[in-house]
């Protein structure tokens, strides 16, 4: 069985709720980013034993956080070692804003996933593009490199909206069963 691990920060407990549902889909261990910008103790052990890491980190100012950035930079020990060539990697944000940048926010996780040399994995999901398409169905915002979710900016993490978190789910689900292709 492969080893797959979500790494992520959330700044107001929605991209928590987002890292626990591709957990549950990749049947993969969390490992929280800190208010400090720090992982917990064995955190970067753990990362290191992975097949997977799923990254992930509110889309803030259209980058990611500066917790998760401070956790980026930290992980040049591992860029410098090659400790996480080959390993798959994938993404995954939440913004309060439909568009609201996550695409900025993605394509700085993947440019990080291929200075380690990674492979990335995409969503594998159709958008929900059509007229009869609905604000809580699977893939409504529409990505193709990683999941995204939007959350107003004033709902509660509680308030997230279940569609935006099966496509969370199902996105975990898809990066658990291309590790066991890779790394099975």
């Amino acid at each position: 069985m492969s080893k797959v691990v979500v790494v992520y920060h959330s700044g107001y407990g929605h991209t928590q709720r987002m890292a626990q549902s591709v957990a549950q889909g990749a049947g993969a261990e969390l490992i929280a980013i800190d208010a400090d910008g720090n992982l917990p103790a064995g955190g970067w052990e753990t990362l290191d034993a992975a097949d997977a890491i799923i990254m992930g980190s509110p889309t803030y100012m259209g980058t990611v956080s500066w917790q998760f950035k401070k956790f980026a930079d930290a992980s040049s020990k591992a860029w410098f070692a090659q400790k996480w060539k080959d390993k798959v990697f994938a993404g995954f944000t939440n913004s309060a804003t439909m568009n609201g940048d996550k695409l900025s926010t993605l394509h700085y996780l993947f440019t990080l996933a291929m200075q380690h040399s990674g492979i990335w994995v995409g969503t594998g999901m159709m958008p929900s593009n059509s007229k009869a398409a609905q604000r809580n169905d699977v893939n409504y915002v529409g990505s193709f490199s990683g999941a995204m979710a939007q959350s107003p900016s004033d709902a509660g993490a509680n308030e997230m909206l279940p569609g935006d978190l099966e496509t969370a789910r199902l996105f975990g689900e898809r990066v658990a069963q291309v590790t066991q292709k890779f790394k099975g």
